[in-house]
């Protein structure tokens, strides 16, 4: 049995900010392995040239540090302890009444469908859910999360998911390494206009060669390293 560390981050979560799609992120890893990647991360920086305590996020993204980013992506990419899936949920033409829900409810049943497939209860291990901070009602989001994927999985004791726990991402290195993944898919779902940064668009480029196929279209359940599940909600 292994205790699996699952870190997430979500891009363009709120209701009315112009952006066409809900975007979370999330990279499991052993527990065990997460300090030897946040070491190959901080030689990363040191072998660029950067401050070892630098923040990894997509924001961060840029001409000038355009062969770093890349270079973390294939930190990412050769290790075979870490997986990432991403949901790409659009948020045109909800209709939250007919199914009973606002969009609170709505944003935890996409983090459901995230997590569900990185969370499994027949494996035999543990897992343990790191978000982000993003708010002032993270206690009470994260207590209910907890309870939906709980439920979802016949967990009813919490013993499969263990915990549900916000933290600062300048702080975790592979929350970071989540929030440039992330940002790279929300990136890549929006349309595209003239003042786009380039750096941004070839960092997304690279990881389509690599997986094979643009980020805008959902992968089979089966690749594990690099999954997507891009979500329309029924007409």
């Amino acid at each position: 049995m292994a205790v699996i560390n699952v870190y997430c981050d979500e891009s363009c979560h709120l209701p009315n900010d112009r952006h066409p799609a809900l975007v979370l992120g999330a990279i499991a890893c052993p527990k065990e392995h997460a300090r030897d990647v946040a070491v190959s991360l901080r030689e990363a920086r040191i072998r660029h040239g950067l401050s070892p305590h630098l923040e990894i996020k997509w924001g961060g993204v840029s001409p000038s540090k355009l062969d770093f980013f890349l270079d973390v992506f294939d930190l990412f990419w050769e290790d075979p302890l870490l997986r990432f899936r991403s949901v790409v949920a659009s948020k045109k033409n909800l209709n939250h009444e007919t199914y009973g829900q606002d969009h609170d409810g709505w944003y935890h049943k996409m983090y459901y469908q995230l997590l569900r497939y990185l969370i499994t209860s027949n494996s035999g291990d543990q897992f343990r859910v790191y978000l982000d901070v993003k708010d002032t009602r993270s206690s009470a989001r994260i207590k209910f999360l907890h309870d939906v994927i709980c439920n979802g999985m016949h967990d009813f004791a919490h013993e499969i998911l263990q915990n549900v726990q916000s933290l600062r991402s300048h702080e975790v290195p592979l929350i970071q390494l989540t929030d440039l993944l992330t940002g790279a898919m929300s990136y890549a779902a929006r349309p595209r206009t003239p003042d786009d940064s380039g750096a941004k668009l070839e960092f997304i480029s690279v990881i389509e060669r690599r997986i094979g196929r643009s980020l805008a279209t959902t992968s089979w359940l089966s690749e594990k390293k690099f999954n997507v599940f891009v979500w329309e909600p029924q007409r």
